[in-house]
C-alpha cells in the first residue's frame, strides 16, 4: 500500500491548512482536494493534475447552510437544489463570491458548490476550517478513481509526501461524478448528467431545466473525457456486443443489464481493469436511459470519443 494513502482525517486536516493536497473520498468518486480559498494551493492542483488552469474546480462544503456564506447571491433554484439534496451528488453553478478566489473558478464570474455526503470528507472541511476545492483525482482527461488505490496508482508520483496525502474512505458508492446544474441562467442547465436526473432536478425547483447549451464552463463538458488507453466501443444490445468482440483480437465485454447501481458503481474499476489487462477493445453496452443510465451512456460516450 502506498505511504501517501492514510485514514487519520485530523492529519488530512493538517494537511490542508498546510496547503497540501489530500485525496478526498466522496459518494461519487475520490478528489484531489485543496484550501479553496488559497490560490497556490490550488495552482497545485492543476498542476498535479495536468488539468488546464481554465477549467473550474467544484468547492466543497461542510454544510448545506454554508451557501449562505460562500454563495450569498444563489438563485432561488440553487437554494432550492441545495437544500433537497446536500449533502450528496448535485454541484449548483452559483455566482462567485469574493471570498472565493478567480483561480479556482478558472477566471469565471461563477463557481460550482456541492456539500459531499462522506462522512470523513465533511469531517475534513469542518476539521480545516475552510471549503476544499477537489475535481477528480486523476490525470486530466483520464479515467476517474473511485478507491484510495486508484488515485495512488494515478497520481502517487506526483504528490509530496512530505505535504499530501490520500484519505481511503473505502470504494466510492455511487461511482461517478456529480450532477452539475448551471442556476445562474434561467432556466437552469444541466451541464453533466449524474445520480440526480435533470427531471429530479426539475422536480425539485418546481421549473424546467434545460439542456447544456454554449460554451463548456463545467467538469466533464469536453466531448472526450474519462478515457481509458484503450478503445472503447458502444453498443446497444448484447447480442451486438458478442458479434463485435468474435471479429475483434483482445476484446472484451461491459454489460451490467438493467443494473444501474452496480453499472455506475463499477464503470471506472472497469475501464482501468481493461488498460491493466491490457486489452485492446472494451465493448461496452449501453445502459437503459434512465435514471443513472443517463450518467453511464455520457462517461461511455466520453470515453469512446476520439480523442485530441
Amino acid at each position: 500500500m502506498s505511504p501517501l494513502i492514510t485514514t487519520d482525517v485530523e492529519r488530512a486536516a493538517a494537511a490542508i491548512r498546510s496547503g497540501g493536497l489530500v485525496a478526498v473520498p466522496t459518494e461519487t468518486v475520490y478528489g484531489l482536494a485543496a484550501d479553496a480559498t488559497d490560490p497556490a494551493a490550488i495552482a497545485r492542483i492543476y498542476a498535479t493534475k495536468g488539468r488546464p488552469s481554465e477549467h473550474p474546480l467544484i468547492v466543497h462544503l461542510a454544510d448545506p447552510l454554508d451557501i449562505e456564506r460562500w454563495a450569498p447571491d444563489a438563485s432561488k433554484a440553487a437554494r432550492l437544489l441545495a437544500a433537497a439534496v446536500w449533502p450528496g451528488p448535485v454541484t449548483v453553478i452559483v455566482p462567485r463570491s469574493p471570498e472565493l478566489p478567480a483561480e479556482v473558478a478558472g477566471g469565471r464570474d461563477t463557481v460550482g458548490l456541492r456539500v459531499p455526503a462522506h462522512p470523513m470528507t465533511q469531517q475534513l472541511i469542518r476539521l480545516a476550517g475552510r471549503p476544499i476545492a477537489a475535481p477528480s483525482a486523476n490525470r486530466f482527461g483520464a479515467v476517474s478513481p473511485t478507491t484510495a488505490t486508484h488515485v495512488a496508482d494515478d497520481l502517487g508520483d506526483r504528490l509530496d509526501p512530505a505535504t499530501d496525502l490520500i484519505l481511503d474512505g473505502g470504494p466510492a458508492p455511487i461511482g461517478v461524478e456529480s450532477t452539475i446544474v448551471d442556476c445562474t441562467i434561467d432556466p437552469p442547465q444541466l451541464l453533466r448528467a449524474g445520480a440526480v436526473t435533470a427531471d429530479q432536478a426539475a422536480e425539485l425547483i418546481g421549473a424546467s431545466v434545460a439542456a447544456a447549451s454554449g460554451p463548456a464552463r463545467a467538469s466533464g463538458m469536453l466531448a472526450s473525457h474519462y478515457a481509458p488507453r484503450c478503445q472503447v466501443r458502444l453498443v446497444d444490445h448484447p447480442d451486438d456486443a458478442a458479434a463485435l468482440a468474435a471479429g475483434t483480437s483482445r476484446a472484451r465485454i461491459l454489460d451490467h443489464g438493467d443494473d444501474l447501481a452496480r453499472y455506475a458503481r463499477d464503470l471506472y474499476a472497469e475501464l482501468r481493469r481493461a488498460d491493466a489487462d491490457e486489452i485492446g477493445t472494451l465493448i461496452a453496452v449501453l445502459p437503459p436511459a434512465e435514471g443513472l443510465g443517463h450518467a453511464i451512456i455520457d462517461r461511455l460516450t466520453k470515453a469512446a470519443a476520439p480523442r485530441g
